[in-house]
């Protein structure tokens, strides 16, 4: 039986980050000494049974990061035009999928039990799924197989913001911070 995947967006430059792109966001230790990409792997592989990494074609440190930490790793070619490219990538890894899980590397502070209910609203029926934690709605999202012709069409940068927009979106109250906060800038660390 098909089950929930999830998909690790890790190919992004993090130019706000580092507009010269000396550093890597996604191998910067936060506070606790964990790796950023490492945290966001650990918890998606904690709630669900495969888990696969989207890297740029070049980065090869991330990938062996993903990879040790039990992501399926795959590189994508286009990633730089924008992160639909690396989101329809990571669908076409697993097109059997019941649905999947849409997550950021950049964001490893999501807890696995938030992932795990995102997959279980998926698995109930939901079409698509998001986490909401004291009234505002944050990430991962999840995405039933209803939608995965409009989500293999995306283009540009603006991921599958507009699919979420257009359509009922089964919200899931989670206390979880971790669903708002990302690591955009050295201070997030």
């Amino acid at each position: 039986m098909a089950d929930v995947v999830g998909i690790l967006l890790a190919a992004g430059r993090g130019r706000r980050f580092d507009p010269q792109g000396q550093r890597n966001k996604l191998l910067q230790p936060l506070a606790d000494g964990d790796v950023v990409a490492a945290a966001s792997a650990r918890h998606l592989l904690a709630a669900l049974p495969r888990v696969i990494a989207v890297v740029r074609a070049d980065d090869d440190a991330t990938a062996a990061l993903l990879a040790g930490a039990g992501c399926e790793v795959t590189r994508c070619a286009d990633a730089d035009t924008g992160m639909a490219a690396s989101l329809v990538h990571g669908l076409r890894a697993a097109p059997q999928a019941a649905g999947w899980v849409v997550a950021l590397a950049d964001m490893p502070r999501v807890q696995p039990a938030t992932i795990a209910a995102l997959r279980q609203a998926v698995a109930e029926g939901a079409d698509i799924a998001a986490p909401v934690h004291q009234g505002k709605r944050g990430n991962p999202v999840a995405f039933g197989r209803r939608h995965l012709p409009e989500l293999l069409a995306l283009s540009g940068d603006r991921g599958a913001r507009g699919i979420v927009s257009n359509h009922p979106v089964n919200e899931v109250c989670v206390d979880d911070a971790g669903i708002l906060l990302d690591i955009d800038t050295p201070t997030d660390l």
